[in-house]
């Protein structure tokens, strides 16, 4: 296993306004509502469940909130709501996935069309990117969780794959079906995670300038903030130097 440096201009960040705090607990809440719903109710008997408790713990969303999201998976009325992945090219070329959970499949699909097609991409077919990634396990402390040595020790001893640590933090990898055993270890050592989640990581980025990386950026947001949609992952990569004119843009 070896180290190497994260790279974090494929970071968004987002302000911490009400209004976004409120959609991010709002995606959270779906995300486990339906893991109650697809399993146990009870955390410690579903894995799913306990990873997306602990990032919504982990986003300071409230008790209550997730105690209400969980018991709203065994209402009468609770949406049903349906896993979808999208798949297309951004500007560049860059490869684009959208994990989304809708209960209503052809509203999602046609915003999330519409999106790739008013932002310089293209929506494809199932699978048509998906090979460029692996689906694995990714694990988030931040720098202060300890030095690079100590998480790349700690990581190693738990069995994961890889470690990326930079200056703001360090991302474990781990195997699809290790991703929970790899988790507690670390929590034995680290503490809890910042968050512990199922991505698909870029076998190889595509490099991007400031020009493409600026419309890439725009459409990545834009198709982050629709409701339906809990994750996006694209395999580009922008200098600093791009990255500083685009920020200054």
């Amino acid at each position: 296993m070896a180290g190497h440096s994260h790279a974090k201009n494929i970071m968004h960040r987002k302000g911490k306004s009400d209004a976004v705090r409120s959609k991010v607990f709002s995606k959270l809440a779906r995300e486990i509502t339906v893991a109650a719903k697809l399993g146990m109710p009870d955390p410690a008997f579903n894995a799913r469940l306990r990873l997306a408790v602990q990032n919504a713990r982990a986003q300071s969303m409230p008790r209550d909130n997730i105690e209400r999201a969980i018991k709203k998976a065994s209402g009468a009325d609770t949406e049903n709501y349906d896993e979808i992945r999208y798949e297309g090219y951004g500007p560049g070329g860059v490869a684009v996935i959208v994990e989304a959970l809708t209960d209503n499949r052809n509203r999602t699909a046609a915003n999330v069309r519409s999106y790739f097609a008013k932002n310089g991409g293209a929506l494809g077919e199932t699978n048509s990117v998906g090979f460029m990634f692996d689906r694995v396990g990714e694990i988030y402390y931040p720098a202060a969780a300890g030095s690079e040595d100590k998480v790349m020790e700690a990581a190693i001893e738990a069995g994961a794959d890889d470690v990326e640590s930079d200056e703001e933090g360090h991302w474990i990898y781990t195997s699809f079906e290790s991703l929970n055993e790899v988790s507690g270890a670390l929590e034995k050592v680290l503490g809890e995670a910042e968050s512990a989640k199922f991505v698909f990581k870029p076998q190889n980025q595509v490099p991007v300038d400031a020009e493409k990386g600026a419309t890439l950026l725009k459409l990545i947001s834009i198709i982050e903030d629709d409701d339906d949609v809990q994750n996006v992952y694209a395999n580009f990569d922008i200098s600093e130097e791009d990255m500083a004119k685009i920020d200054a843009a």
